[in-house]
């Protein structure tokens, strides 16, 4: 009786035999764990498929694997292919004849290919025509090993078996890796949320110093993201960078940790003298946050520098501390600041009591608060009476 067909002794590609280096190649290629197609973890497939039009032959492979695993027969390859495509997740393994009537095996393979099933179930080709066209077009497609007839029991019973376990491993190994990535990911978004409430507790301590509560720093983070989230400003902009410029946003004011209490908490009008020490806390507090060690490698970095350092600069050049004019001045510094400047209008602070709604907005359309951009104000009008229910 003629040996079987394998992988690595038999199998005949472009007019030659694989060697065993490329023939354990092209399987781990096969079975690369990022292609597999997870199952559950408590329930591992356990049926053999064997298709084949001979009844003789399938009672010889159904007996051999019979008693370890479930067994389904198939007598032609369009009721396989039905039976596989109602079930996929219920195969361990596939013995294909490749001659039948209705469908043959390369058929078949062709069907499970397209659908991408040969990543999940192996399958293992039987055919008396093991010649290198035939075995060519199985590899091709996918199928893991070709074996001749007539079989021999106790190397199919080998092969197949080896095979099964080693689908089985690179399973298990599949959701070990997918349940500890999603451990880490869970971790990491804990470690995300621990830093914003940091960064959200830092800034409102500082609004404490100057009599302020933390709502500040909520409301101008609100504002940031409706303007950016819900107006055409936020352009071009991913939901990702909008998530960092909000958290950037609540550390606008960060600078003012260095303003002496005398200035940042007196009730009255500031002197020329103070006034230039308050406006420090631009350029103090991008230099902070630039300094704050591994702080560069988040996404709110560049973000929170630039606005803690302009988020006081005007469209006409005006602001501080550089000056900027116009464009210069990018879109997330712009709005902070027009949030900030509402915000404090319509708060009661130190130095005031709060105005209504409709002062407040004559006093930024009128120029009393720096000139801003046009198209900056548009927008902010459009989305005001939604930022007023902030304030209700």
């Amino acid at each position: 009786m003629a040996e079987n067909t394998s992988l690595i002794e038999q199998a005949k590609v472009e007019g030659g035999p694989l060697s065993a280096n490329e023939a354990s190649t092209k399987m781990f290629k096969m079975l690369r764990a990022s292609d597999l197609i997870s199952g559950p973890m408590d329930k591992e497939p356990d049926t053999i498929l064997v298709v084949d039009d001979d009844p003789i032959t399938r009672m010889v492979l159904a007996e051999l694997f019979r008693s370890d695993y479930d067994i389904q027969e198939a007598d032609d390859g369009h009721v396989a292919l039905q039976l596989v495509l109602a079930d996929p997740l219920r195969y361990c393994a596939i013995l294909l004849d490749y001659a039948m009537n209705v469908m043959d095996g390369l058929e078949v393979l062709e069907n499970l290919s397209r659908r991408e099933l040969l990543t999940r179930i192996p399958v293992f080709l039987i055919t008396a025509e093991a010649n290198s066209e035939v075995t060519k077009d199985a590899y091709d497609l996918g199928v893991m090993d070709v074996i001749s007839k007539p079989v021999v029991p106790h190397v199919v019973r080998r092969r197949v078996d080896s095979v099964i376990e080693l689908y089985q491993s690179r399973r298990r190994l599949s959701n070990t890796v997918k349940s500890q990535a999603d451990e880490l990911l869970e971790q990491a978004e804990r470690i995300i949320d621990l830093s914003n409430g940091m960064i959200e507790a830092l800034a409102a301590a500082i609004e404490f110093r100057d009599g302020e509560s933390g709502e500040h720093v909520r409301r101008i983070r609100n504002i940031t993201r409706l303007m950016l989230e819900g107006t055409l400003l936020g352009e071009g902009l991913t939901p990702q960078e909008i998530d960092a410029i909000e958290i950037a946003s609540m550390m606008h004011d960060v600078g003012k940790i260095a303003i002496p209490d005398a200035i940042l908490c007196k009730p009255g009008k500031l002197t020329a003298e103070e006034f230039d020490i308050m406006k420090t806390h631009t350029t103090v507090g991008s230099d902070m946050l630039a300094s704050i060690p591994h702080f560069d490698e988040l996404d709110s970095y560049e973000y929170a520098v630039d606005i803690a350092r302009h988020h006081h600069e005007r469209w006409d050049g005006r602001g501080y501390p550089d000056g900027l004019v116009g464009d210069q001045i990018s879109v997330w510094s712009q709005v902070v600041a027009l949030a900030d400047v509402y915000d404090a209008l319509r708060s009661k602070r130190v130095y005031k009591d709060a105005f209504g709604r409709e002062k407040v907005l004559r006093m930024i359309t009128g120029g009393e608060c720096g000139a801003f951009n046009p198209r900056l104000l548009e927008t902010f009008m459009a989305v005001e009476p939604a930022i007023d229910q902030m304030y209700r």
